[in-house]
């Protein structure tokens, strides 16, 4: 009897220092419709986080606080039967070695999400088989989450996930819905993952890695240091616009992180962030007002 209850307990052990990949929180917002009472949308949530966060994405073994904090808002635009239209925007984090620091990695929003939907319908995945466009959107942003994650932690290390999230978009294509293929401009699905595992771009997911392990994750030790290696990580972004010029993938980068840099160079030690400001001012003009905060 013993030896059961020690062998059932170690099972319970097992199940919670293994768990899955995210924490990813779901939230579906139906006000646009003006039917947000209908109970087919919580269930959708409901859903939604139970599948995600429920199901094991890849063969890594999860401590329970390595698991990737992320959110998924989908806003729901219209409804009719069984079918919706609406967008999903998609943000993750990861913590910064030896601080309390929380660092945005990814927000992005997709606005060509339309999928059907019947209440209590399970969810189920296999890459090389389309079962729904919302399967298949949400699970290109689980890859998408966890490649662009294993790269801040690894040089080029997202590159297993984000071949599944291609692997996503080419069997997506044939479901003829919009954010799958070339010819659905320059902020789609299928422009994002080929930008991600394109050579000419190998420079961003460099910059990511430079960015967070020897710039964030070094802050504690040596605050000036990792200025200087986020500073790098910067130019090293700029010189690559300088031969793709507006890319998506930039665009990303600083929609995620314009705050963080703006905080990163406004105080603490001093380091040389001149060629830095006038860097950011080319790669993302958008958030000039945040760099005219930096000091130099």
């Amino acid at each position: 009897m013993n030896k059961l209850f020690f062998f059932l307990g170690l099972l319970f052990i097992t199940s919670i220092s293994f768990g899955q990949e995210l924490n990813c929180q779901v939230v579906v917002n139906a006000e646009q419709t003006g039917r947000t009472n209908v109970t087919v949308f919580k269930t959708l949530q409901n859903s939604l986080t139970e599948f995600i966060n429920q199901t094991k994405w890849t063969n890594r073994q999860f401590l329970p606080h390595e698991r990737i904090n992320c959110s998924m808002f989908i806003n729901i635009s219209s409804y009719e039967a069984d079918s919706f239209t609406g967008t999903i925007q998609v943000q993750s984090s990861r913590p910064v070695f030896g601080s309390t620091m929380i660092s945005p990695v990814f927000n992005f929003k997709d606005e060509q999400f339309g999928f059907t939907y019947s209440e209590y319908a399970p969810f189920s995945f296999n890459a090389s088989e389309f079962n729904s466009n919302l399967t298949s959107v949400v699970t290109f942003y689980v890859y998408t989450i966890l490649g662009l994650d294993a790269d801040t932690f690894q040089e080029q290390g997202g590159t297993p996930y984000f071949e599944t999230a291609n692997q996503i978009v080419n069997t997506a294509q044939q479901s003829g819905r919009a954010g799958w293929k070339a010819m659905d401009g320059n902020s789609s699905r299928y422009r994002l993952i080929t930008d991600l595992l394109s050579n000419s771009y190998t420079g961003y997911r460099s910059a990511m890695y430079g960015y967070h392990r020897n710039g964030l994750d070094r802050m504690h030790m040596s605050p000036a240091e990792g200025k200087k290696a986020i500073a790098k990580a910067i130019l090293d972004l700029d010189r690559m616009n300088d031969r793709r010029p507006n890319s998506l993938v930039v665009r990303t980068f600083f929609d995620a992180k314009a705050d963080e840099v703006s905080q990163v160079f406004s105080g603490g030690p001093s380091v040389s962030v001149k060629e830095v400001v006038d860097a950011l001012n080319t790669l993302a003009p958008t958030f000039s007002e945040k760099w005219s905060n930096i000091r130099y």
